[in-house]
């Protein structure tokens, strides 16, 4: 990872290693970037300048850039303040060697949102993820963080390791822009008459347990779920930007899930 002075600007290398045949290592690591609620933040220490790492809760923007929402009398934020230079690891984790599961390294620079409309598409989204946190979102020393990815080191495992520029774990929202207006009027419309496909995509296509699966964001490349502490990544058969290809796309989720049951 190369720095230029303290500015924070990077430059991701090329993506290293030989990976095995069929394991799809994007994937992966946009799966772990939307799917993972809380992960290692590693930031700066202002005053001696060691790596400071805690624990911090996690959501995405659109493109799947992280959100952090964050007091201001955290240590980890005042570090921020002052160099905005810090990286993430995201990791579901599950039995056995804690090695042996995948994870993701996301870095980059952490910047604070203050203009309105920026600050209010962020806190619906953090919150359709961590609903409990709208007891202290608008606290007046809190505040939404979203971090510019400069770049991503993902570990899938045994000889699964390697490096991508931010472009390649990011989504692009080119020409998205109906469908992203019509996210909270899909989402409303999803879980108010669709519980049963939701549950469906859950359980059969991302492998996870039943429960009262809530879709909880919707971008170009897939759908959010929710149920309760519980997260998924549904990908769509193909990148969608309008609202009809919404509907297409998830019409065919449905069938391979019912296929799959």
């Amino acid at each position: 990872m190369s720095e230029a002075g303290n500015s924070g600007s990077i430059r991701p290398e090329p993506m290293l290693g030989q990976l095995p045949a069929g394991y799809d290592a994007v994937a992966e690591a946009k799966r772990l970037l939307r799917a993972t609620r809380s992960g290692a933040l590693a930031t700066i220490e202002r005053t001696q300048g060691v790596p400071f790492a805690t624990l911090v809760t996690v959501a995405t923007d659109h493109d799947g850039s992280p959100i952090l929402l964050m007091s201001q009398l955290s240590a980890h934020t005042r570090n921020l303040d002052a160099d905005p230079r810090c990286s993430i690891l995201l990791a579901r984790g599950g039995k056995g060697d804690p090695l042996a599961h995948p994870r993701l390294t996301v870095y980059g620079r952490a910047i604070k949102q203050t203009g309105e409309s920026v600050r209010a598409r962020l806190k619906a989204r953090f919150l359709a993820r961590h609903p409990k946190a709208a007891l202290y979102a608008d606290f007046g020393d809190f505040g939404f963080w979203r971090m510019e990815v400069g770049g991503a080191h993902l570990n899938g495992g045994f000889a699964k390791a390697a490096d991508y520029p931010a472009s390649s774990v990011l989504t692009s929202l080119e020409g998205a822009e109906s469908l992203l207006e019509a996210e909270a009027g899909a989402l409303e419309h999803m879980n108010a008459d669709h519980a049963e496909a939701l549950s469906l995509y859950a359980t059969k296509l991302a492998d996870e347990p039943a429960g009262r699966w809530r879709a909880t964001g919707i971008d170009p490349e897939g759908v959010d779920l929710a149920a309760g502490d519980l997260t998924a990544r549904i990908a769509f058969p193909e990148r969608i930007t309008e609202p009809a290809g919404l509907r297409n796309a998830l019409v065919a989720l449905a069938a391979r899930a019912r296929e799959t049951g």
